[in-house]
């Protein structure tokens, strides 16, 4: 039996104008994944990888096209309805850990459960969980500047998973580490992967992190295809 459709791409296209002439970066994209499904982006720069990402995260909208999350077009919602199933349904992670410099690292953890409005106890709670999750209970007091590069994308890699959102998307997420924690952060997003049945969504040139996932695709002509 064929899985059942979790996330349904259907005819996404985005444009973008530059000095007047216009892009077709994504034309007419329609894909399907199903619940716990494990997707590498991959190929050249330019061609549209992290651009799909920001749709499928709402951080970006189409110019034509839908999502269908679960049966409901998420393009439908108003803006503060989009922002509330952004901060609940998807975890972030970036090439850049963009964590808050002035706050710990369990503080920048709970940061998502804070802004959902979560009891400050139970936020901690879960924050300390992944905390250990990702092996830096001992460096929870530690601020930002002190942590290795390493230890700043496990934090972001935490942050992101704190409310075990139903999809994880992460941009490049290993791009500015080394090979020893490019590694420890694979790892870690595979097992959480398997752990919390997330869907996971990953733009990486990491041809290693690529092959790790269930299957892998690229953008020719503005079209999504699966290389594997």
């Amino acid at each position: 039996m064929k899985p059942k459709s979790f996330i349904s791409m259907q005819g996404l296209c985005r444009n973008f104008n530059t000095r007047g002439d216009q892009i077709e970066v994504l034309k007419d994209v329609n894909y399907e994944l199903r619940a716990g499904s494990t997707t590498a982006i991959v190929g050249a720069s330019g061609i549209g990888k992290s651009t799909l990402l920001q749709i499928i995260g709402t951080l970006d909208r189409p110019d034509a096209g839908t999502i269908m999350f679960r049966n409901q077009d998420i393009f439908q919602f108003n803006e503060e309805r989009l922002a509330g199933f952004r901060n609940q349904t998807i975890g972030f992670v970036f090439q850049f850990h963009h964590l808050l410099p002035e706050f710990n690292a369990l503080e920048n953890i709970m940061m998502p459960g804070l802004i959902k409005g979560c009891n400050h106890k139970k936020i901690n709670a879960l924050a300390e969980e992944i905390l250990c999750r990702v092996g830096l209970t001992d460096r929870r007091n530690h601020l930002v500047g002190e942590l290795s590069g390493g230890e700043q994308q496990r934090v972001a890699l935490a942050r992101a998973l704190v409310l075990k959102p139903a999809i994880l998307l992460a941009d490049e997420p290993t791009g500015n580490l080394d090979e020893k924690n490019s590694s420890i952060v694979h790892a870690l997003m595979l097992s959480l992967n398997q752990e919390f049945g997330m869907t996971m969504i990953v733009v990486t040139h990491n041809m290693e992190l690529a092959g790790l996932m269930d299957q892998q695709v690229t953008i020719m002509n503005g079209k999504l295809e699966e290389i594997n």
